[in-house]
């Protein structure tokens, strides 16, 4: 397999935009759980928080995967 400059930096732009998509949804998404929140105990709450951070990684993972493999066939595609 064949690599080339343009998708690397198809890529790499993909990475930023999915960084940024990543604020975006994380913030709003995040938002609205903590209004969702019926945590009463301190165990609870820091059950709570452990499944926001593990949503926060979950999503930070899926975006960097998928807009950087979007950006490199995105960037082979106009760029050869």
């Amino acid at each position: 397999m064949e690599y080339s400059l343009p998708g690397f930096v198809g890529a790499f732009v993909g990475v930023v935009i999915g960084v940024i998509n990543y604020g975006v949804v994380i913030s709003l998404v995040e938002a609205r759980l903590r209004k969702l929140d019926r945590s009463n105990t301190p165990v609870e709450r820091e059950e709570f928080e452990h499944k926001l951070s593990l949503m926060r990684r979950i999503v930070l993972g899926i975006d960097v995967v998928a807009f950087s493999m979007v950006g490199y066939w995105f960037g082979r595609a106009i760029g050869g």
